[in-house]
């Protein structure tokens, strides 16, 4: 038989394909008739040959169908969720040990992570703690007082720690990207907020939401002050997780009515405009913002939910995504480590599971936790603390080294650039139609639908310069052939087992 070269997504025709078929097409006509020249390759080999190396020999695109390899289709007329960045916590704890170095060597490795020219990787989703996470030195709040103290007016309310690191490190980020998106989240409130008036544990008391909600829009007004835009701002850290020091469970209940009686009145009294995103805890808990999403007074203030990956699936944003397709998701935390000094890198099992699991299943971002400790995890707090968490970079001194976080964002932070869009590509289980002609009959056409359940875990992504950027993970253990159709034309790429490549044309 002879094959005809054209081969296409079906059964795509879901939820997303209708919403997709709503929204402003991502391409022109004229852009469907242009032949991509060359691809350019960044590859990541699992033995350490490459790690996020760009390749030197490019592919091309031709309109000859190899038919070799798994066909992955492209089809960027169906335009999905525009995407608002890659990055890290910058923790406290981070912080003060880029505070440590000396300044030459700080600014050397805040260009890069925060640049996207040359090997820099172009850091550009930044997740702040107010006041102390788990990964501080010590635990603080912006108000704290002596037993017994209250401070209902907040006139001892300053940021005083945070000026000795986090914001003179946010200053140097933003001299260099001045529009990075930054989301902050509370681990605690103030402890003559709560009802154990510890930092570990304890509830906000219900005659403190009103303090409390003040209390975080004059977080947002002070870093306003010092330049330092907050865009979005989650309402408790891990809300069903008591164990960390600091932390402060709030049940579902509590924090819709938080968020419907005092946080978002006091953000439209203050004319903030920084996003509420509730939850922001683990992916087996989706009933968590369903129940306050269902509230329209509560739902009304919330731009969308945060989810960590310590549990569940991620087929539950896809679920809370399809109930609620009016609000965004975001992916605001993941642990990434491996072991010091490895001698491979497993690199394909991270990318396939958080650059393109949480963007397949709508995440507008993907932040990891955290961008830099030292070479004990240091710092963090005692009692609670997390001192497994290591960082993308190691800092010892003015010496720093990469870990297994570092070059899984970068695979996405350097290319896939604020308001780029998710467009369509062939997944593992999507079925495709095959279209041959018939040799008995002349001028007819035979159809095959094949379900590819071999197909490599992808993403792509068009960037607001109309450049096509493809995320493949290879998470087999042999090297792998693999076929794009892009507008009519094919080409065929190879991974080695266990590698990551992102491709750019």
């Amino acid at each position: 038989m002879k094959p005809i070269a054209f081969v296409f997504i079906c059964c795509l025709i879901s939820i997303q394909t209708v919403q997709a078929q709503n929204q402003k097409k991502v391409t022109s006509l004229s852009d469907q008739n242009t032949v991509p020249v060359n691809i350019e390759a960044w590859i990541t080999n699992a033995d350490r040959s490459a790690l996020f190396e760009k390749q030197l020999e490019t592919a091309s695109f031709s309109t000859r169908d190899s038919r070799r390899g798994t066909v992955l289709v492209i089809d960027d007329w169906q335009p999905l969720q525009t995407i608002d960045g890659f990055g890290f916590a910058l923790t406290g704890g981070s912080a003060e040990l880029m505070m440590k170095m000396s300044a030459p060597e700080r600014s050397k490795l805040i260009h890069e992570l925060f640049e996207t020219d040359g090997n820099s990787i172009g850091i550009s989703y930044i997740r702040l703690s107010i006041g102390a996470s788990d990964m501080n030195s010590f635990v603080f709040s912006y108000d704290d007082l002596k037993d017994g103290e209250t401070d209902l007016l907040l006139a001892k309310f300053n940021l005083a720690q945070d000026y000795k690191d986090v914001i003179p490190v946010m200053k140097e980020i933003l001299s260099i990207n001045s529009k990075i998106k930054i989301l902050a989240s509370p681990w605690s409130a103030p402890t003559w907020m709560k009802t154990t008036n510890n930092v570990r544990g304890g509830s906000l008391k219900p005659e403190y939401y009103d303090v409390y909600a003040r209390y975080l829009v004059k977080y947002i007004q002070s870093m306003k002050k010092e330049g330092i835009v907050i865009d979005a701002m989650t309402v408790q850290n891990e809300p069903l997780n008591s164990n960390n020091t600091p932390s402060m469970p709030m049940l579902a209940g509590e924090q819709k009515d938080f968020i419907k009686n005092n946080l978002g009145p006091e953000f439209s009294k203050a004319n903030i405009t920084t996003k509420i995103i509730l939850f922001d805890h683990n992916l087996d808990r989706i009933d968590y913002p369903l129940t306050i999403l269902r509230d329209p007074d509560a739902g009304k203030y919330v731009d969308g939910s945060g989810f960590h990956h310590y549990g569940g699936d991620f087929s539950a944003m896809t679920t809370l995504h399809t109930v609620f397709p009016d609000k965004n998701i975001y992916f605001t935390e993941q642990m990434v480590v491996e072991k010091p000094g490895s001698s491979t890198i497993d690199i394909a099992a991270q990318v396939k599971r958080l650059i393109i699991g949480a963007p397949r299943n709508w995440s507008k971002n993907v932040v990891l936790w955290n961008l830099a400790a030292d070479p004990l995890n240091d710092p963090h707090t005692n009692n609670g603390g997390c001192p497994m968490c290591q960082g993308a970079v190691t800092i010892d001194g003015d010496k720093v080294s990469r870990n297994l976080a570092y070059y899984t964002v970068a695979h996405a932070s350097k290319f896939v650039r604020p308001g780029s869009v998710r467009i369509t590509s062939t997944g593992r289980g999507d079925k495709t139609v095959s279209l041959t002609d018939d040799e008995e009959r002349p001028g007819s056409v035979r159809v095959t639908v094949i379900e590819n359940a071999d197909v490599l875990p992808n993403v792509v992504f068009k960037t607001p310069e109309g450049k096509i950027v493809l995320i493949v993970a290879n998470d087999t253990h042999s090297t792998n052939s693999f076929r794009i159709q892009y507008h009519g034309q094919f080409v065929t790429l190879r991974l080695n087992p266990g590698a990551v490549g992102t491709y750019i044309w």
